[in-house]
């Protein structure tokens, strides 16, 4: 279609195209945001996946497509749907229009966006004659669960804001199939990204194990388990698990970084770094290798600190050293990656470079894709650098108050931050404090404990201090009407 040609479509054919285009599932659709990931290296880690995954590569080559259209790229774009086209005729010979509604929805935005909209129309009519075929439906995915389960996949890549939605599509997709193997792997991977680690109880345990009955060759399923296994207190049940995956797959870069991990939380930090660095040789960038190489020599050091009273200095400041070039290494790949913040940050704490340590925490604040426990565990550990490395009391507490505001969840970072704030107010009291903020925050830290006399004890010695105070009222009207219910 020449240049000219691209022009020449009416306003109101062009207004029926896009809104046609809208009620297309696919990763245009999906409300899948530029600016919540770091294109390059999602771009990196898919194409990782891509070379040593052989299950849900048409997934990770429409998910390609749409990184590279979102950085500007539409050829490129087109040439992953191509091979996003390949692999479903080669794996689903039967089904190529039921399995390619997807990708042609891919298709038809690429070519709206580059103005071709003939193309455009020609895809958007390929998927509403597939689905004339199928009995009507009010939504299309109820008809497809595998358009649920590649949502699911799509949101689970673009990282933990998107996970709850992409619980929910996996949810979906196992209520038209209960039986599906890969339907069931997504959902218990989803839950256990989602699950504290160390809950007393856990969903994704059965889930797991229900998605290895069903698949026992899935290696990402073997590992996971064994890394739940032993947040259970069940470490050697979970190191027959992973010793079975390394078995069946030696050299799978994400094989060995959670077998690494497991070795590691099990204090066998030699071998851990020895899987780390088969997993580099293999893919030198990735930001998560990183991370877990300088949690290694993070370990390395409490080890020593714990194993000689008095450690030499330059063995320390090694092992220091170590770690903050594998976190650096890890945000400068990755700028979102929380943990990689928050871990460089106490690094340099520990390192007493305290000015590198505020500026790191300040741009882990300014992440915009903070889960509720990512906030909780922020503010602890930026009040605790703030109360006991600068001795700035109310800072401290200010942090320790935003964490409890963040939605209560089971994440343990929540209660330190109670128990921080409980014992510091207790402190400034005891020391003759006359503030009545320290007495209402004592009062909101022991509602929170439940323990409601003591909240209102507290609450009433802040309004003897200022009177009139609405929050402090609001705070005890509430209080004496749970106890009068």
């Amino acid at each position: 279609m020449s240049e000219q040609g691209r022009k020449t479509m009416s306003a109101a054919s062009k207004k029926s195209l896009k809104s046609s285009l809208l009620q297309l599932e696919c990763y245009f659709t999906w409300t899948l945001l530029k600016q919540d990931v770091v294109l390059d290296e999602l771009d990196e880690r898919l194409g990782h996946q891509l070379e040593f995954f052989t299950k849900s590569r048409i997934t990770i080559c429409n998910l390609l497509s749409y990184i590279s259209h979102l950085n500007d790229s539409n050829e490129k774009a087109l040439a992953q749907l191509q091979k996003a086209e390949e692999e479903i005729k080669r794996c689903h010979p039967e089904e190529i229009a039921r399995r390619s509604i997807v990708t042609w929805g891919n298709y038809a935005w690429v070519y709206y966006h580059m103005e071709r909209y003939e193309e455009a129309q020609r895809y958007v009519s390929k998927v509403k004659n597939t689905c004339k075929q199928l009995p009507s439906t009010p939504e299309l995915k109820a008809q497809f669960p595998e358009i649920c389960a590649e949502e699911g996949w799509a949101l689970m890549k673009f990282g933990k804001k998107y996970f709850e939605r992409a619980k929910v599509c996996f949810e979906k997709a196992l209520q038209r199939e209960p039986n599906n193997p890969e339907f069931n792997a997504g959902y218990a991977i989803t839950v256990y990204r989602l699950e504290c680690p160390f809950g007393s109880q856990s969903q994704a345990l059965q889930l797991l194990q229900r998605a290895l009955e069903l698949d026992p060759e899935n290696t990402f399923i073997v590992v996971l388990l064994a890394l739940k296994l032993q947040d259970m207190h069940r470490t050697e049940e979970g190191e027959r698990y992973i010793e079975e995956a390394l078995k069946q797959t030696p050299a799978l870069p994400y094989t060995l970084r959670y077998a690494a991990k497991f070795y590691r939380r099990k204090g066998e930090v030699g071998k851990a770094m020895e899987l780390l660095r088969k997993a580099l040789a293999v893919t030198p960038n990735p930001a998560i290798l990183h991370h877990q190489l300088g949690l290694c020599y993070r370990s390395e050091l409490k080890q020593l600190r714990e194993a000689v009273r008095y450690p030499p200095a330059e063995q320390v400041d090694k092992l220091i050293q170590l770690s903050i070039s594998h976190f650096k290494a890890a945000i400068d790949r990755n700028p979102k990656f929380f943990y990689g913040h928050v871990d460089l940050a106490r690094m340099y704490v520990e390192a007493k470079r305290y000015e590198e340590a505020e500026e790191i925490f300040q741009k882990a604040f300014q992440i915009n894709i903070l889960s509720n426990n990512d906030k909780q565990e922020l503010h602890y550990f930026y009040g605790s650098f703030k109360q006991f490395d600068m001795r700035e009391e109310s800072e401290a507490i200010q942090h320790y108050v935003e964490a409890l505001k963040v939605q209560k969840s089971s994440c343990r970072y929540f209660a330190r931050c109670k128990n921080a704030l409980k014992r510091l107010l207790e402190q400034r009291i005891q020391r003759g404090s006359r503030d009545a903020t320290d007495f209402g925050r004592l009062g909101f830290v022991y509602h929170l404990c439940g323990d409601t006399q003591e909240a209102i004890r507290h609450y009433k010695q802040a309004l003897a201090l200022h009177p009139d105070n609405e929050e402090y009222l609001s705070a005890l009207c509430e209080l004496r009407l749970s106890i009068s219910s």
